[in-house]
């Protein structure tokens, strides 16, 4: 199996270093480079062409969104192969997010994320599909019911962010599998970002039965992931 080539990009040493040192460890990935700042980061990029660039937003230089949006461009324009991006930042404000995806970016997670949904992060965006912490997935809804006349969030005239409306699918797949009680607590935590342990301390239930929980809510709503779970859980109305 072929590894996923990551390059990160992050000014704090600290961060970096602990990211790096983590994503080393792991045999299916490969860390080909990193940098401290936008500039010697667009050099690494033109030069390593990694799968995934981890980037953080508040770059010493110049942020991560401008980063995003000049390697789009130049890739756009054909200059070498795609290298997807994960925004990697504290940074959860409306603006951000939107600007992050009007820029091009695949992905975005927040600092707080654990080493392990990280990892899955990037091998969902490796296969080509976006991971969206589930944080920022609700602010990209919400930007989503109020744009009037559309259900896409038109970002720029290039990009889009397509987290459309609960579809008739959704509303009778969950009334043919409504969810308990508890399966619903459960779903309300993996929308605010909680990890199966944290879950488990918050319910004072097991992980095991937490993991249990999570198949089942995955099963019902016919979702690939924790994510997917998320995004069509705050599309139908599930969660507020």
């Amino acid at each position: 199996m072929s590894k996923i080539r990551v390059a990160l990009i992050e000014d704090h040493d600290l961060t970096r270093v602990g990211i790096r040192t983590a994503l080393q460890q792991r045999q299916e990935i490969e860390v080909v480079g990193e940098a401290a700042n936008a500039n010697d980061g667009l050099k690494l990029l033109e030069t390593e062409h990694p799968d995934i660039a981890i980037v953080d937003i508040g770059l010493p230089d110049k942020d991560g969104i401008e980063l995003t949006r000049q390697l789009k461009a130049s890739q756009d324009a054909g200059e070498g192969p795609e290298t997807k991006v994960l925004i990697l930042t504290l940074r959860d404000n409306k603006e951000a997010v939107l600007a992050a995806f009007a820029a091009g970016a695949d992905s975005y997670c927040m600092k707080d994320i654990s080493f392990d949904n990280l990892l899955e992060a990037l091998r969902v965006t490796h296969g080509g599909n976006a991971w969206i912490d589930p944080a920022i997935a609700r602010i990209v809804l919400q930007q989503a019911q109020q744009t009037p006349e559309g259900t896409d969030i038109a970002v720029d005239n290039s990009k889009t962010v397509a987290i459309n409306a609960a579809d008739a699918e959704y509303d009778q797949m969950i009334a043919a599998y409504p969810l308990t009680e508890r399966e619903l607590e459960v779903l309300q935590l993996i929308v605010e970002g909680c990890s199966n342990a944290v879950i488990a301390e918050k319910l004072y239930i097991t992980v095991g039965t937490v993991k249990t929980h999570v198949r089942n809510i995955l099963n019902k709503l016919c979702a690939d992931d924790r994510t997917q779970a998320a995004v069509r859980a705050l599309r139908s109305g599930l969660v507020g």
